[in-house]
């Protein structure tokens, strides 16, 4: 479930105060009819609660970056469009446990062609927007009402889109459920969480009322608008304390409800008495826009290199307010924000997307940063006609809507480092808008299908013109070589809920914010329709010294979720890692892409392999090199590691599956809702043999400043060996319906240097060094490591 899922943990908020809000919720469901499909254990991946209830429960490869440009396949996108409209929504159920989307097997072709948009669809298109501003300016506006986002020219489109767009119909459907149940509720709760603020109040409040203005525009009935007013809180039901209700000192706090506050302004415009605009504008600049421009280095230390969702979310936040101000304010406060916000966010939040794509936090808080990236740029297009390079500043910032699409595996996502808090108005929806501007169809293609795509933005945001399947040409693996981060994402199917997807890192272990682990190494597996090896995600947000700082002895390395211990990876001397790390990494695949079909036969020699020399992640090594290989046609996994310490260390892997060890003590056999996976040590070191415990810290780790969140229902797989030189080769066999025993390899061993392709139809060792950028595209690759005579 990308981006709704939570840490395990009888206390799962990350606010660890018992914030009676926190349940980890996107705020929204599709009307995908749900498939029950869930265990007694407490996941990797499991929702904690959804805040909603779902109402209507029926239901890459990178083209040309040219801006809105047409598309060549104009014929066949208006076939597929055709074939769309008969099929319908393309996944047919979301799976309840992970919230993924499930998908028929089918070789339908007419409809599951190439992503593109179509020229030959006018009837499905947006009509133009007739606001063109020959030279925009951040201060001049659009004459009409709504300005952020939803045009009024959208509005009078969209009830005839809606009626020829299964998408549309579902996300209006859903949208409308929605708010209902928001309708019921009552205000929410003030609810201050020391250091973390009032950030889950400010996004459920901004979530309501979306939900609250959109149905009052596509019903004209009043209702939603008094509703609005009372969720917004003006006055009429006082929200915190003076002077600083909205909690500057947590500026995400002030910004949400500085948005909340101007979305409802300005959607709700023509329905606002003058008192209660003016209400409103007092409000939100006494309590939001005033503290965006009174220096005070406590609140907006965020304003200077934050290149992170911090940066992102602050200046969204002040942006849509000032907009949606524009004009009607006398004080001149909007214009001076938004001579601030823009620039700063040019300088800052643009830039937390690197070369290849990798955001550069958390891929959970890609969420948050492109979520305030979407709608500040897209609010200033609607309002005021241009983005002011918001778009293009970073050359590269297109390639983030494949880094989401990777790091989405068939369960979950690679759910490295924190989690954060709730989402609520988070979505990933910015993938919608992205794929749009950016002529990227794939990108909104994959997210119509989730379950978070429901929501106001989305019926805005989306080109009703796209048309075909993300997969069709969607290769199976990629690799994101950038040094922060470094790692890849590997599988054998993209529309196959039983598909392998494992997934691995090496990176930098400083500059992500203090939301990352000491984690070089570490990696996720899915297989079988649930996750094997895991995230343990956020800890306690308000934990003592938990965002101190990123340096070796930092407080936050203390907690066992943060700390190397508690990583998929390899642990020596029981240490963390060292922080100043900067691991290499080299890789190989055979190319294999997806084809139309979403029924997948993968050929025997398609396969893929990642390597990274971790030596400086460690102390006590002379050198420690992991690799990951995926054998037998993507039906098995191949995990080699190579060490010498002069120190004792582990193999660890963190799983919800029962373990069961053999005799030997080189096989374990793991079992998780009724599928079994068989873990081997292949041609086990003197000594190697697993063995299991509680994901719980040693007993001689240095006492952190607060106790660690308990992780139940988790065990920890390990291998623990003296000091030494060993080749660790572990193999992981899930226990596919049809596959026997003896139709599963066993590799033979082949140093990871050596692991380099030659015309044979052989992985073999070469000494030649002509390939020397790390990136490696196997002609003939074998299913196994083998060594040449």
């Amino acid at each position: 479930m990308p981006g709704s899922y939570n840490t395990i943990g009888s206390n799962p908020s990350p606010y660890g105060s018992g914030d009676p809000y926190y349940n980890e919720s996107t705020g929204f469901v599709t009307s995908h009819p749900a498939k029950k499909h869930s265990s007694n254990w407490v996941k990797f991946g499991l929702p904690v609660l959804i805040i909603v209830v779902i109402g209507a429960v029926v239901g890459g490869i990178f083209g040309s970056r040219a801006s809105k440009s047409s598309s060549n396949n104009s014929n066949g996108a208006s076939s597929a469009n055709s074939a769309g409209d008969t099929i319908g929504r393309f996944a047919t159920a979301t799976n309840s446990e992970f919230m993924m989307p499930i998908y028929p097997s089918t070789t339908n072709t007419a409809a599951f062609t190439s992503p593109t948009f179509s020229t030959q669809t006018a009837a499905l298109a947006w009509p133009e927007d007739s606001f063109q501003p020959s030279t925009p300016a951040a201060t001049t506006t659009r004459p009409d009402r709504p300005r952020l986002i939803a045009p009024s020219y959208k509005w009078q489109a969209l009830p005839a889109l809606i009626q020829g767009d299964p998408y549309l119909q579902g996300w209006n459907d859903t949208i409308f459920g929605n708010a209902t149940d928001y309708y019921s509720l009552p205000p929410v709760q003030y609810f201050m969480d020391n250091s973390s603020g009032i950030l889950d109040n400010c996004r459920e409040i901004k979530m309501r009322i979306k939900a609250f203005a959109y149905v009052y525009h596509m019903t004209n009935d009043t209702k939603w608008v008094d509703r609005a007013w009372n969720a917004a809180g003006n006055g009429t039901s006082p929200f915190g304390l003076d002077p600083d209700r909205w909690n500057s000192l947590h500026f995400l706090d002030t910004a949400e409800m500085t948005a909340a506050f101007g979305i409802a302004y300005d959607w709700l415009y023509s329905q606002w008495t003058d008192d209660q605009k003016s209400q409103i504008r007092f409000t939100m600049i006494k309590y939001g826009l005033e503290f965006g421009i009174t220096p005070n280095p406590d609140a907006l230390w965020w304003q200077n290199n934050t290149q992170g969702n911090w940066n992102c979310v602050c200046n969204n936040g002040l942006t849509l307010g000032a907009l949606a101000i524009l004009g009607d304010d006398s004080s001149g406060i909007a214009e001076q924000v938004l001579g601030q916000t823009i620039p700063d966010a040019l300088q800052n939040c643009v830039l937390a997307v690197s070369d290849d794509g990798t955001w550069s936090e958390t891929a959970n808080y890609w969420y948050f940063g492109t979520t305030a990236h979407a709608e500040m740029a897209s609010a200033l297009l609607t309002a005021t006609g241009s983005h002011y390079g918001l778009l293009d500043t970073n050359s590269n910032f297109y390639k983030t809507g494949n880094f989401h699409m990777y790091a989405t595996g068939a369960t979950s996502l690679f759910n490295y480092g924190d989690h954060g808090p709730n989402k609520f108005s988070t979505t990933a929806n910015s993938m919608i808008f992205y794929g749009d501007h950016y002529n990227q169809p794939q990108y909104a293609l994959f997210q119509r299908e989730q379950h978070d795509a429901a929501e106001p933005w989305s019926m805005f945001w989306y080109n009703p013109t796209v048309s075909g399947a993300f997969w069709d040409g969607a290769a199976l693996d990629q690799f994101f070589d950038n040094g922060l981060d470094q790692w890849a994402s590997m599988r054998s199917s993209w529309t196959d809920s039983n598909a392998l997807y494992v997934a691995v890192k090496a990176g930098m272990l400083q500059g992500h914010q203090t939301h990352n682990d000491l984690d070089a190494g570490d990696f996720v597996l899915d297989a079988l329709g649930t996750r094997w090896a895991g995230e343990l995600g956020s800890a306690d947000y308000n934990s003592p010294g938990y965002f101190s700082n990123d340096t070796q002895q930092s407080y936050r390395w203390m907690y066992y979720r943060k700390m190397t211990e508690g990583q998929n990876t390899l642990l020596v001397d029981q240490a963390n890692q060292n922080v100043a790390a900067a691991p290499t990494v080299t890789h190989g695949t055979s190319g294999t892409s997806q084809g139309s079909s979403t029924v997948l036969n993968i050929p025997d020699d398609s396969t893929a392999y990642w390597i990274a020399d971790l030596t400086s992640a460690y102390f006590n090594v002379t050198s420690v090199k992991r690799g990951v290989r995926l054998l037998n046609s993507r039906k098995q996994v191949l995990i080699q590691d190579e060490i010498t310490t002069s120190a004792p260390f582990q193999w660890r892997m963190h799983t919800n599956a029962t373990i069961n060890v053999d005799s030997s003590g080189t096989t374990a056999t793991l079992t998780l809702d009724g599928e079994t996976l068989v873990v081997q040590i292949v041609d086990a070191p003197s000594g190697a043999v697993f063995t299991s415990t509680d994901a719980v810290r040693f007993a001689t780790d240095p006492v952190p400043p607060e106790a660690d969140q308990p992780n139940p229902g988790v065990l920890v797989l390990i291998i623990s060996l003296p000091a030494g030189s060993y080749t660790l080769q572990t193999l992981f066999n899930p226990q596919w319906s049809g596959m026997s025993a003896s139709d599963f390899v066993k590799p033979p061993t082949v140093e990871l240097a050596h692991c380099k392709q030659r015309q044979e139809n052989t992985l073999s060792p070469s000494h030649d060094d002509d390939d020397d950028d790390g990136v490696e595209v196997l002609e003939a690759p074998p299913n196994n490591l083998v060594e040449s005579s």
